[in-house]
């Protein structure tokens, strides 16, 4: 009964060490007699009892590590608090296992260094605005150097870039200055660009008024030359007419007794003006020749002859 139990224990024990599950995304590195052996991939396993064993097991799943924070000097000699997260991810176990005593700790030294070196060649201003050239930098370096590793680098970001609180101050009155700045240009701007508006309506303004000006001005023109070619069309009708008229039987008659009667009117209304100082020309025979001839051709019109009134 003893030596039945005894069997049992001794089945049980070899059992549980030669048979192995290995949990998904896992790697374990199996030894045989202290040297490598073999890869357990995830499922089931089994082993050979007191000669071979488990000596490391790695996880394969994507690993982000916090990178401690380090003070990194820029090219112009200025002070940064950095600090980032690393993310790797193990792709080959035995390289892992022995290719470093503690990849995990060579990958944070090697992210440090290099992200040391990367920001010693930048000046400080270009730190903040190439974030993600000095992240792909740092990923370039430790990847070459992790091959060996056995370990993928995936990414690196830079979570805080800190400096000195002068610099912190000098960079605000900066940002201050130059937003005001931005200000006091966007100001000018606006008021040169109304000016400008002004300018230019009025510009318009003067323009349409004076085309205003310029349109009535030949209108007027137009309108009095055409009133005057009216007027020089009735005079020249009018004289046509006299001509035709003194052309008549008894036109030349009518035309004297016109004239007669005009001078005898031009000087009664002299004469009827109280304070007209009358001048009487000195040959009177002539006024009174006029009168006698205008008296004659009212007698002869008298008489029967048709004159034109």
């Amino acid at each position: 009964m003893t030596v039945a139990l005894v069997i049992i224990v001794i089945a049980i024990i070899f059992i549980t060490r030669s048979i192995r599950v290995v949990p998904q995304q896992n790697a374990w590195v199996v030894e045989r007699l202290g040297k490598y052996h073999a890869t357990l991939a995830p499922g089931l396993n089994f082993l050979v009892p007191f000669i071979d064993r488990v000596a490391y097991r790695h996880g394969l799943k994507e690993i982000p590590l916090d990178v401690p924070s380090q003070v990194c000097i820029t090219r112009d000699n200025t002070q940064l608090q950095v600090d980032g997260v690393l993310y790797f991810q193990v792709t080959d176990a035995m390289r892992a296992s022995y290719g470093a005593s503690n990849y995990i700790v060579a990958i944070t030294q090697l992210a440090q260094t290099t992200l040391r070196s990367v920001i010693g060649k930048m000046e400080l201003d270009k730190t903040f605005e190439e974030r993600d050239m000095i992240n792909a930098k740092v990923v370039e370096a430790i990847d070459e150097a992790a091959h060996n590793w056995g370990v993928k680098v995936l990414r690196y970001e830079i979570k805080d870039l800190t400096p000195p609180a002068e610099i912190l101050r000098a960079m605000q009155s900066q940002i201050t200055a130059e937003r005001e700045k931005r200000a006091v240009i966007a100001t000018s701007e606006g008021k040169r660009q109304e000016e400008i508006n002004l300018a230019e309506g009025q510009k318009q303004a003067v323009i349409a008024r004076s085309e205003g000006e310029m349109q009535s001005a030949i209108n007027v023109a137009q309108g009095q030359a055409a009133a005057i070619t009216e007027v020089a069309k009735a005079t020249a009708d009018a004289l046509t007419r006299i001509g035709i008229a003194i052309g008549q039987p008894g036109g030349e008659q009518a035309v004297q007794l016109k004239v007669a009667e005009k001078a005898v009117d031009a000087y009664s209304l002299l004469a009827a003006q109280a304070k007209t100082t009358l001048v009487v020309p000195s040959n009177m025979t002539e006024v009174s020749a006029l009168i006698s001839s205008a008296m004659k051709m009212i007698q002869v019109g008298n008489d029967g002859v048709s004159m034109p009134k």
